[in-house]
């Protein structure tokens, strides 16, 4: 498929990058969706792994939350 995003390589970002990742993918998953609806996306599994690796940094960013307390 394409590039994946290994949990463990998520977890060496700090929080702050996470969730500049996480606005990045969101802004991203907009215009992938837009884009499908005008069937001009040629690719649409770019939706499934865009939203997969934004569940991933989610995850490893509430793992950070619940250690830091």
């Amino acid at each position: 498929m394409g590039t994946r995003v290994k949990a463990g390589s998520l977890r060496e970002m700090g929080p702050d990058e996470i969730r500049t990742r996480v606005g990045e993918l969101r802004e991203e998953l907009f215009n992938l969706r837009f884009r499908n609806t005008m069937k001009q996306l040629d690719n649409p599994l770019k939706i499934r792994e865009s939203r997969r690796e934004m569940a991933r940094l989610l995850t490893v960013l509430k793992e950070k939350e619940r250690a830091g307390r």
